[in-house]
């Protein structure tokens, strides 16, 4: 497992906070949902990274009186995180080992708080899918485990989504449009369709009042 796997999510965050010079500048949920569809499309941390150090060169380059507005969503990253993967995939690096980076002790609450708030939600049987997961034996195996939460996570959206009115999704579509609508521009097709999905399954998620399950959500 890359180093920081886990932190992904927060070591974006404060890269980007140190990369705008602003540390209490606060992410939208749109770019959370970015980031979000950046690691399921399996971005490597360090591409992302570099894409935002990239973007914010570029933007330094620009006459200071285009630089009046200050870059305020890391869409505006998209493009250059894109080509940083891109580079980094035609190099081939090799994946580095690192410890686990939270306890199994710190796991098994996590999972047990997650399978207590989907039976208050109705999803009992979810609940108990992730109570039977034999954490003893995938603790050894961190990538599996997220596979198997991955697995759970989509059966409670899909059901999440189909539960939910006609008018909730409507709703959560026009609201999408107007967010995505600056940054149409910036980002290729099959970005934008990844990122509407996450953006969709977000709200769907929130408001039905269920947790996340993924390992990841455990540092932020």
């Amino acid at each position: 497992m890359p180093d920081n796997y886990f932190n992904y999510f927060t070591e974006i965050e404060e890269h980007f906070q140190r990369a705008r010079g602003t540390g209490l500048f606060l992410l939208s949920p749109l770019d959370w949902a970015l980031i979000e569809s950046w690691k399921n499309s399996g971005i490597p941390l360090e591409a992302v990274l570099r894409g935002i150090d990239a973007a914010f060169e570029k933007w330094r380059a620009r006459p200071s009186r285009a630089r009046f507005q200050k870059v305020n969503s890391v869409a505006y990253c998209a493009q250059a995180v894109a080509e940083e993967a891109q580079s980094l995939a035609e190099g081939a690096p090799a994946k580095r080992e690192a410890p686990p980076p939270f306890s199994i002790e710190d796991v098994r609450g996590y999972l047990q708080r997650n399978a207590d708030a989907l039976r208050a939600a109705g999803y009992g049987d979810l609940a108990e899918s992730l109570e039977r997961l034999n954490l003893d034996e995938l603790y050894r195996d961190l990538e599996q485990l997220e596979q198997r939460l991955t697995a759970i996570e989509e059966k409670m959206i899909a059901r999440a989504r189909s539960s939910a009115s006609e008018e909730a999704l409507f709703e959560a579509r026009r609201s999408l449009d107007q967010e995505l609508k600056p940054y149409r521009g910036k980002m290729s097709a099959e970005q934008l369709a990844m990122l509407e999905r996450q953006v969709l399954d977000r709200k769907i998620i929130e408001a039905a009042g269920l947790p996340r399950l993924s390992l990841f959500y455990m540092s932020i």
